[in-house]
């Protein structure tokens, strides 16, 4: 905590290029990764944040999703969701690794390279408040709103 949001460019799901410079400075940001759109989890995580916007748009936070979904998958997410904040695809997984999240994970027993689920805070300066990772994702969006 304390450094530096590490800087990229990725596409959302209309294929509009988002700069992550463009926002500090100007919002405070909420940036989290999930594993992959639509699946339960991901899904209940999407909701739990589209249900909550207001309360953000209120403190002046933005939120992004990131994954490694291509931006019609993510399209396809947000619209069956009814989602109004911004999906990010992260294909080639390089900012998920910039942001050190990419790695080994587990799951009923095989083990594959994937997206942690993790999500950070960036304060007004473009630094990392907060980063968390123990959280249920029914309970994500609660968990989000007290690290504000």
């Amino acid at each position: 905590m304390g450094s530096d949001v590490p800087k990229f460019i990725l596409p959302d799901q209309h294929q509009q290029l988002h700069n992550i410079e463009d926002v500090i400075g100007k919002k405070r940001i909420i940036i989290y990764f999930y594993p992959q759109a639509a699946t339960p989890g991901c899904t209940v995580q999407a909701q739990g944040l589209r249900d909550i916007k207001n309360q953000l748009d209120q403190q002046n936070v933005a939120v992004f999703g990131i994954s490694p979904d291509k931006p019609a998958k993510l399209l396809k997410f947000a619209e069956k969701e009814q989602l109004n904040f911004t999906l990010l695809s992260d294909v080639d997984h390089q900012v998920a690794e910039q942001f050190g999240i990419w790695g080994l994970k587990q799951f009923m027993g095989r083990q594959f390279d994937g997206i942690h689920r993790i999500t950070f805070v960036i304060g007004l300066d473009g630094k990392i408040e907060q980063i968390l990772n123990k959280f249920k994702t029914k309970d994500h969006h609660q968990v989000v709103l007290e690290n504000l």
